[in-house]
């Protein structure tokens, strides 16, 4: 348990003040299912930006990546210069002009637009549960974090948490929570900021890390002096990186199916640009969230390293606790590196950006649940509106404030099982391996070829994820002894770890979806016109030039700079 002064209490304190605030402030803007649901697409573009990288600033990569930064080293920065950037510059470019043009209010909707109402239907379901399961993964982590903090009941600190997250959702809807995500994005960089200057000084910067990693009896057995320091140096071969996957697996599985699938198709992401002022604005918004997006490594990832070479020195007195097998809990990385650095006072603000980042993440997949659940499923199956005045009225806002209590209270039962993880990022990998994956292969085709017909769509992405169901119970990580790694059904291959495993899910979740569909479509017929198809299809699509007067804030300029600038660090780290 943390030791924590009444200063850090007092700085967590007026930071649950501020949230509530934001959340009561734009509760009388909350007038019409659109208000609370889309945020009356009326937000500036920097504010979506932020909101945009913010949301996917939560468990998965304050608690997860600093605990792979321990687990994988800078081999886990994949996940954000080759599996992030190359996929928010296309979907600025190329989708966000479809998403935003069609008027269409989520993703399942664009389904919808461009194939047909059962593939609408299947994707808000699958979302829906990736949602529930997303959201839990945080409130798995908080509670953690609070149990560990504070020495509060897991249970109590579980539904505490998940409380407050409900009150500010519930009171403001997606403004709120947006609003929220732009708080917390700069708590998150100011408190962990102290940790990343510390953590290095304390081993002599990144030459010392590296000398520090060189020692004998640093790294595990078989791997060079600098495979924790390095990105693509090791990746030849699958024993050669403890990610054990090789350079073509993280290229194609992580680099093109889960990135794309992530951030091209997961409306999670996807409802932060679309609630955006504008289309030129919607298109910038992946863009401006892909500057910060560059640097959250430093933030992040690096303390993780410096979190081996302390467990590895008695001397350091740095401790993680270990499981039944005597494995680190990789998902205490940071809180033990909070507690090992940071004085009273700025402990509570490190402390406070933790809880930011988990709030973020719970708030976000909650508010992108109750916009699915109210706009394609309980609006198209269960009680359809009349009219487009009924559509966007009172009774509509209501089944989203519904929505939002429902999804807090099912993220609660997927936290529990979280807990049977030892990564949190892993589970969360797995999650979008199988759901993500075959969603991008379906949206890309129909997207960029014409031809692609609802039945083929809707049949390769339900035989997608059957596929990636299928690869997850037939295959299992080295030394995993829970169903929830996979092995359900029985065990064919054995992978070295869970990410390797996450990864192969992923591409023949992809792979297997884009056969279907083509095969598929060549076997049924188009019942769409080209007319129907216009604004939809790209090739069907007039090509419009989004006219923005400042050179530097043009969307073709922004992203040459994303890509300079991800090019470079990418070959320094190498």
């Amino acid at each position: 348990m943390l030791k924590l002064e009444w200063i850090d209490y007092l700085i967590m304190g007026v930071y649950f003040l501020f949230v509530l605030g934001i959340g009561w402030v734009l509760k009388k803007h909350m007038k019409n299912a659109s208000a609370f649901l889309e945020a009356g697409r009326s937000m500036p573009a920097w504010v979506a930006g932020l909101a945009f990288i913010s949301t996917n600033l939560g468990a998965l990569e304050v608690m997860g990546m600093s605990g792979s930064g321990l687990k994988y080293g800078m081999l886990t920065t994949h996940f954000y210069w080759i599996g992030a950037i190359p996929a928010m510059v296309f979907l600025a470019l190329f989708m966000m002009p479809f998403y935003y043009g069609s008027k269409a209010r989520s993703v399942p909707e664009y389904l919808k637009l461009r194939y047909d109402e059962k593939t609408r239907g299947l994707n808000a379901i699958l979302f829906a549960v990736m949602t529930i399961l997303a959201s839990g993964i945080s409130m798995y982590a908080l509670a953690l974090l609070m149990n560990s903090v504070l020495g509060w009941d897991f249970n109590m600190s579980l539904w505490a948490s998940a409380a407050i997250v409900l009150a500010y959702t519930y009171l403001g809807g997606l403004s709120s929570a947006i609003y929220n995500e732009v708080l917390q994005f700069f708590i998150i960089v100011i408190g962990l900021l102290p940790l990343v200057i510390l953590s290095l000084l304390d081993v002599g910067g990144w030459g010392g890390l590296k000398e520090h990693l060189a020692a004998p009896g640093v790294l595990p057995a078989g791997f060079a002096p600098d495979t924790w320091t390095s990105t693509w140096a090791y990746t030849g071969k699958a024993t050669g990186n403890p990610m054990g996957v090789e350079w073509y697996g993280i290229l194609f599985g992580l680099g093109f199916v889960l990135s794309f699938g992530y951030w091209c198709t997961n409306f999670l992401i996807v409802q932060r640009a679309m609630a955006a002022e504008s289309k030129a604005a919607a298109i910038k918004v992946p863009l401006i969230g892909a500057l910060p997006k560059m640097f959250i490594p430093f933030l992040i990832i690096v303390p993780g390293i410096v979190a081996l070479v302390l467990l590895k020195d008695p001397a350091s007195g740095f401790t993680l606790p270990v499981n039944e097998v005597g494995q680190p809990k990789y998902d205490y990385t940071i809180i033990a590196l909070l507690q090992h650095y940071l004085p009273t006072g700025v402990l509570g603000l490190g402390i406070t950006a933790l809880l930011a980042s988990f709030m973020s993440g719970m708030a976000g997949n909650v508010s992108a649940f109750n916009t699915v659940w109210t706009y394609d499923i309980y609006q198209s199956y269960i009680r359809p509106a009349t009219n487009d005045k009924e559509a966007d009225g009172k009774h509509y806002l209501n089944v989203g404030r519904f929505a939002t209590i429902a999804g807090v209270l099912l993220s609660i039962a997927a936290a529990y099982i979280a807990g049977k993880f030892g990564n949190i990022m892993d589970f969360l990998q797995t999650i979008f391996s199988m759901i993500n994956a075959p969603l991008f292969a379906v949206i890309f085709l129909g997207m960029f070829w014409k031809r692609t017909t609802g039945h083929a769509a809707f049949i390769g992405l339900l035989g997608g994820f059957i596929i990636a169901l299928m690869h997850h119970g037939l295959t299992i990580p080295h030394g995993a002894n829970t169903m929830f790694k996979g092995g359900w059904i029985g065990v064919i291959h054995e992978y070295p770890v869970e990410m390797a495993q996450n990864f192969w899910t992923a591409i023949y979740a992809f792979s297997s979806s884009v056969i279907l569909t083509v095969g598929l479509t060549y076997l049924t017929k188009q019942k769409k016109s080209d007319e129907d198809l216009k604004g939809l299809v790209y090739s069907l699509t007039p090509r419009e030039v989004v006219h923005v007067d400042e050179w530097y804030n043009r969307p073709v300029v922004l992203a040459a700079i994303v890509g300079i600038v991800c090019f470079a660090l990418t070959i320094m780290f190498w």
